[in-house]
This record gives C-alpha cells, structure tokens and sequence, in this order.
C-alpha cells in the first residue's frame, strides 16, 4: 500500500465524510474503507484532529514547525556554550 500524505485539511474533511457515514449506520471499519483509509488510521486522526476546524489544524501544524526549529536553535546554542566553556577552561 502506498504511502500518502494528507494535510490537515483534507484529514478533517475526510473525518467529516467518516462521519457522515457513520450516524448513516455504517461501521467504522466501512465509513474508513470508503474515505480511502484503514482503521488505525481513522483513529489515530480522530486523536490528534477530532473536533479541529481547519484554521485550528493548521496553526497546530504551524506551531509544531516552529517549536522543532527553536529547539534546534536552542540544541545549537547549548552545544556552542559547551564547546566555549571547555576551551576557556583549557581542556583540550
């Protein structure tokens, strides 16, 4: 099986459609096969996006990029101070 990538987006419609199909009467298990994905799948977006409206999933989205780069920076940072104090220090 192929691997996709939805933005967050397309994952909330796709919840919507899932749904739909489910207060129609459908499982989970065929409200998931006709939206195109697996079970696991529909849960583990229903965690992390369930009751999101779109402008909210993409600021989270947005706020996660920037949180990963700060703590690059602040990784950085510490590394540089670290490699500072030992050659201040005389140890190398």
């Amino acid at each position: 099986m192929s691997s996709k990538k939805h933005t967050p987006e397309q994952i909330i419609n796709k919840l919507r459609q899932a749904e739909v199909e489910i207060a129609g009467g459908a499982t989970i298990s065929q409200a998931a096969r006709k939206i195109g994905i697996t079970d696991q799948t529909y849960y583990r977006w229903r965690t992390e996006y369930g009751g999101m409206r779109v402008d909210q999933a993409k600021r989270l989205k947005e706020l996660e990029s920037e949180n990963a780069q700060l703590k690059k920076l602040v990784a950085n940072q510490a590394l540089d101070l670290a490699i500072l104090r030992e050659a201040a220090s005389g140890n190398f």
